[in-house]
């Protein structure tokens, strides 16, 4: 990973480190991380630097630089400390579960994590560290809700064993992935929808002797 110098003469500000690299200041930390990401949503990676980041916490460079060696380590450490929140909705039928997912992926809140992911893009062809953490935080808690909700829907009959069930939850992370990056537009509700309607419950129902009611579209699950 490649990592800013910091631009210090103070020995106060080389000195001020512990084995961690840490200060124990953890307010002054979280609020360096929250303005990190915030910029990171706002200006991209590649226009990140230090001096934003603590202009935006109002901080100094020095206090950025006692607790990380530059804004990849920053970054990695936010994107790290972000709790992944997604729900894992148990409504009883895999339609509703799915519009549920969807219903929350549109919220208004959940679109900084789009936006987060749109300003890493760039960066992850260069970085495997950042590859790694926004694989770990932005992608395998959905996959692993998806295939949650899957599981259930076998387990009630709604559906047959999935046997290529990977490939399946990993579709609309991908198509996600491909939204931002050639269109570089958010998902909607519509473009998910679409998704699930249209690729999703086609692939898992198909070889199964359970069908859903095609006349139950997503949209009825939001009003």
């Amino acid at each position: 990973m490649v990592t800013e110098s910091p631009d210090l003469t103070s020995e106060e500000a080389l000195t001020d480190r512990h084995a961690g690299g840490r200060h124990l200041d953890a307010s002054r930390d979280d609020a360096l991380r929250s303005a990190a990401l915030q910029l990171l949503a706002t200006i991209g990676y590649d226009r990140l630097t230090v001096d934003k980041i603590a202009a935006c916490a109002g901080a100094g460079k020095a206090t950025i630089y006692r607790r990380w060696s530059g804004k990849a380590e920053l970054v990695v450490d936010a994107l790290m400390c972000e709790k992944a929140s997604v729900p894992k909705p148990n409504t009883g039928t895999l339609r509703g579960d799915l519009a549920a997912l969807a219903q929350h992926a549109t919220e208004r809140e959940r679109q900084k994590d789009t936006q987060v992911m749109i300003g890493l893009v760039s960066a992850l062809p260069h970085d495997a560290e950042l590859r790694e953490v926004f694989r770990e935080r932005l992608v395998e808690p959905h996959v692993a809700t998806l295939t949650l909700i899957f599981e259930r829907a076998v387990e009630r009959g709604e559906i047959a064993p999935i046997e290529n069930l990977d490939t399946i939850v990993s579709i609309f992370p991908a198509l996600v992935l491909h939204r931002l990056l050639i269109h570089g537009t958010v998902p909607d509700q519509e473009f998910i929808e679409s998704v699930i309607e249209a690729v999703i419950l086609p692939l898992v129902l198909v070889g199964s002797k359970v069908t859903l009611p095609i006349e139950s579209p997503l949209s009825q699950y939001y009003e």
